[in-house]
């Protein structure tokens, strides 16, 4: 069962992500923002990160940065969720070291197309 962690301060976000995935067959872990999220990734080891942009405490950017820098965590797929839709911002999060970058409102069953594609790239 692949094990998704979804980090975003809006909890209505994190239900929804929580059931949609559940009902696909993933395993959800969540946090609030991206220190916590940081935090969960290298204690729980998911398959991949959904996390949004614009969060307290440290944003997704600093997130991916920071995931990235990091030996245990450098591998892992990470899709940025955001509001901001403008090409720079999905350029801006794409650089940062972002596997993919989905906008919201965003459809549920894309977004799980969109991870078990980065699941399959990241396997090969």
């Amino acid at each position: 069962m692949p094990k998704v962690l979804v980090i975003d301060d809006d909890p209505v976000i994190v239900q929804l992500l929580r059931v949609n995935f559940e009902i696909e067959g993933f395993e959800v872990i969540s946090a609030a923002d991206g220190k916590e999220g940081f935090e969960r990734a290298k204690a729980d080891r998911p398959d991949v990160v959904l996390s949004d942009i614009m969060m307290p405490r440290m944003d997704g950017l600093a997130l991916v940065t920071q995931l990235k820098a990091d030996a245990s965590t450098r591998a892992l797929p990470v899709i940025l969720l955001s509001a901001k839709a403008q090409n720079a911002e999905v350029q801006q999060g794409l650089d940062a070291g972002a596997d993919d970058y989905v906008t919201k409102p965003f459809d549920p069953l894309e977004l799980i197309d969109r991870v078990n594609a980065v699941l399959a790239r990241a396997r090969r």
